[in-house]
């Protein structure tokens, strides 16, 4: 019957939305949104500019994420990666690369209006994760662009205030400290499908054992440079944070590697992760 057709169709188009909303790496996506919102209220951005500044971090997020699916299609049919909705066939890959090309688009738009210095930090941060998804993460320069876009986000925060302030020198480097933690933890589950596939960027050169430790050296880092880089005191909240810190980095770098290893380490590598970008959302105050 005519009705039931059209039920159908709507429930194979809702499921294509689904699958294309799977395909944008959603939980990343909607973190760092979280995170640079966050980080735009308490740095004293008003309703506007907090709206803006989501808007435009979903925007760009939205739009890596679907390029990095986009680009990966051969490797993951190739591993037979049926979690990857693109992949499975869930949905087209041109529908993949037109939501791709249209979350640039609007994020080139929205970002200026976050103040053009500041929307020039995004964009620059944005363009350094699309080259990474076009090449770069192949290379041994793999971290870098990470490093960049992370460190150019409290920017894009504080550039668009009053008298445009470049955020302080810990805020940046405890951005790009992040980016690289972020980049080892990312690549660090998946290392050996990378290297199968011919994937040889700067973790899988290292292998998994080096990189869980630069990975939980950078996020040490990171801890250190959050609590100590503010000016004044940090506080005994800020001290637990830092040996807490501390004690998890040192147990995702000393553990033993191999089979047996578990997940331990990397469960480790992701509460230090998770420690870092509270201090960060706590310090968006002293960003200016």
């Amino acid at each position: 019957m005519p009705t039931d057709r059209a039920a159908a169709a709507g429930e194979f188009g809702a499921g294509r939305v689904l699958a294309l909303a799977r395909s944008c790496h959603p939980a990343p996506t909607l973190l760092v949104t979280a995170v640079v919102l966050a980080l735009a209220a308490a740095s004293g951005r008003g309703a506007r500019g907090c709206t803006v500044i989501a808007l435009a971090t979903l925007a760009g997020q939205l739009s890596v994420g679907w390029c990095n699916d986009r680009v990966d299609l051969a490797r993951d049919r190739a591993a037979g990666r049926r979690d990857k909705p693109l992949a499975a066939g869930a949905v087209r890959p041109g529908t993949v690369s037109a939501a791709a090309g249209t979350a640039l688009a609007v994020c080139a738009v929205l970002s200026p209006a976050a103040g053009v210095a500041a929307g020039a930090a995004h964009l620059a941060g944005v363009a350094a994760a699309w080259a990474y998804n076009l090449g770069l993460k192949r290379t041994v320069w793999s971290p870098l662009p990470y490093a960049l876009a992370f460190g150019l986000l409290p920017g894009f925060v504080t550039l668009g205030l009053p008298g445009h302030p470049w955020p302080p020198a810990w805020a940046v480097a405890a951005g790009a400290l992040l980016g690289l933690g972020a980049h080892g933890a990312n690549v660090l589950p998946d290392i050996g499908a990378d290297l199968a596939a011919g994937v040889r960027g700067a973790p899988q050169r290292l292998g998994a054992g080096r990189t869980r430790v630069a990975c939980a050296c950078a996020l040490a880092a990171a801890s250190a440079v959050l609590v100590l880089g503010p000016a004044g005191r940090p506080g005994a909240a800020g001290w637990a944070a830092l040996a807490a810190t501390g004690v998890l980095s040192v147990a995702a770098a000393a553990a033993p590697g191999g089979r047996g290893a578990g997940r331990t380490p990397f469960l480790a590598v992701q509460a230090v992760a998770a420690v870092d970008v509270a201090l960060l959302v706590a310090r968006g105050s002293a960003l200016h």
